[in-house]
């Protein structure tokens, strides 16, 4: 997921991605648990894309509270 896809949805499109891929993160850490898991690094990459989305929102609420 990139940056700049991110930044074009709503917050809601965003609170509801940061959910989608936390449920992702839990599959795949099951998955990892069970040793059904092929490529380990995924998981990386889902934390890595909920970093981005979370820091998104951040930047967003910050946004806001300096124009208030």
């Amino acid at each position: 997921m990139r940056t700049k896809d991110i930044r074009q949805m709503s917050s809601e499109e965003l609170a509801t991605k940061v959910n989608e891929l936390k449920n992702e993160l839990f599959n795949l850490r099951f998955q990892l648990a069970t040793g059904q898991l092929d490529n380990p690094s995924s998981i990386k990459g889902v934390k890595k894309d909920i970093a981005r989305v979370k820091t998104i929102q951040r930047e967003r609420e910050l946004n806001v509270e300096k124009e208030a």
